[in-house]
């Protein structure tokens, strides 16, 4: 593929998104469903309750991302990226049939909710390397100077899976009555990303190896790939710091937007459904815009920026809100944290990719994208809602966030420096010898040569 066309490049694009938007589609439901989730699954005492032991259920499909990340990124990263990303997509269908077809908890008893847990984590190991997965073959794939632009189109196809699953929120509020929504018109969604499942898997199936792949001589074994994160732990531990923001605003402002309207602004679903698919909308527009800048200024600029007015807005935002509820204040909130999520997701992933060493890139980004979304970004919904019940502060979220940001941005500053200019300095770790793990040059053969948002130092 050095010489496709824009074309062909345009089509090796739709292909292997295609995959990570029914991913994140499934995902998406399963919080934009969480009241009527917890009643057929977990029933419970109380309301809150309920609620919780649905977002732990949810939290815990994060936790198996660490797992898919290690053992399937070492995987893609030893027989390539095109039959890695068909088996994490055949995974994550598994688990998207089992919480669809499975009967609820007045049917089944305790192995309702075991069989919906089971399903969770089987979507948590494939999502585990999804996200990097695709993230890498971008970035291989990308034109010279513009890889910030092509790597943002894996969390840009994130946000189709929003758009859509919000509207066929909205068609089925419109269109059942509450007790048929909450008793089995939930699940419509869900069969109907079964059905899609087999139409991504035809347009994946269609992938192309990435040329960096192909020309590489050595493809490490999974002994290699942990010897290789073990050595190279700092970078993906700062890593993890750096996407801590990512998915803790990314999860806040979709799959908690929803219950958030509902159960704390006692805005109706409609409201809280037309909000998320507008927060869909913006972060499809500018998290390409931001990957694009990014290649021109630099990842640094951006990050930097990004971190800093979330550190200093999400909290009072977020007060100002929560001080008078209403659609039109939702709206304004959730458009200005999107717009800061998309502008830092839309420098940092490219940036990731860059970080982490070639011959480990799919296991080290994944891993690094895993342990901040297991520690934080899965549990942002529970984490919210424990917050405004201990608190009594309906504003809670928007500390989360802030905080999440001073993560970031502690990570962007000691990867970058103050100043612009500066490469990353993880790049030279273990004084740039990392091929001696294979005693050769083959390793270097899949690091993604400088372009020309690094050389400006992002």
């Amino acid at each position: 593929m050095s010489e496709a066309s824009i074309p062909s490049k345009f089509g090796a694009v739709v292909r292997v998104t295609s995959g990570n938007f029914i991913e994140m589609y499934d995902f998406f439901l399963f919080g934009f469903y969480a009241t009527a989730i917890s009643k057929a699954f977990f029933p419970a005492a109380s309301e809150y309750a309920s609620l919780m032991l649905t977002f732990a259920t949810f939290g815990a499909g994060f936790l198996m991302r660490p797992v898919g990340a290690v053992v399937l990124g070492a995987y893609v990263d030893r027989v390539g990226r095109r039959r890695g990303l068909l088996l994490t997509l055949s995974i994550m269908a598994t688990g998207t049939a089992l919480v669809a077809f499975v009967p609820g908890y007045a049917t089944l008893g305790l192995w309702a909710p075991f069989l919906v847990l089971v399903g969770r984590l089987l979507q948590g190991l494939s999502a585990g390397v999804e996200l990097g997965g695709v993230s890498v073959y971008l970035s291989e794939i990308a034109m010279p100077g513009r890889r910030g632009f092509y790597v943002s189109w894996q969390s840009a196809s994130q946000q189709l899976a929003i758009v859509v699953s919000a509207l066929l929120g909205y068609g089925l509020n419109e269109w059942m009555d509450k007790p048929e929504l909450e008793a089995w018109g939930w699940r419509i969604p869900f069969f109907i990303g079964c059905l899609i499942v087999p139409v991504i898997f035809v347009i994946r199936n269609r992938l192309q190896e990435t040329e960096a792949f192909r020309a590489a001589k050595h493809h490490p074994s999974f002994n290699q790939t942990l010897l290789g994160i073990a050595t190279h732990w700092r970078t993906i531990g700062l890593g993890a710091l750096l996407v801590i923001m990512t998915t803790v605003s990314f999860y806040l402002i979709t799959v908690y937007t929803p219950t958030f309207g509902k159960s704390v602004l006692k805005l109706s679903t409609r409201d809280s459904l037309l909000v998320t698919l507008l927060v869909g909308v913006s972060n499809l527009i500018w998290l390409p815009i931001m990957g694009a800048l990014s290649d021109r200024i630099g990842r640094w600029p951006i990050m930097l920026a990004a971190t800093t007015l979330t550190v200093l807005s999400a909290y009072p935002a977020m007060s100002w809100l929560v001080n008078e509820p209403s659609l039109v204040r939702m709206v304004m909130v959730e458009l200005w944290l999107s717009f800061l999520y998309a502008s830092y997701n839309g420098a940092t992933i490219a940036a990731l990719t860059e970080v982490v060493p070639g011959y480990i890139r799919t296991a080290g980004f994944s891993l690094a994208y895993s342990l901040a979304t297991a520690l934080f970004g899965g549990f942002t919904p529970m984490v919210c809602t424990w917050l405004i019940q201990e608190t009594g502060n309906r504003a809670m979220p928007g500390l989360w966030m802030a905080v999440a940001a001073l993560a970031s941005l502690v990570a962007t500053v000691l990867i970058y420096g103050l100043r612009p200019g500066q490469r990353p300095r993880v790049l030279d770790v273990n004084g740039g010898q990392e091929t001696r793990l294979f005693g050769g040059e083959d390793a270097v053969l899949l690091e993604v040569p400088a372009q020309a948002g690094c050389d400006r130092g992002q």
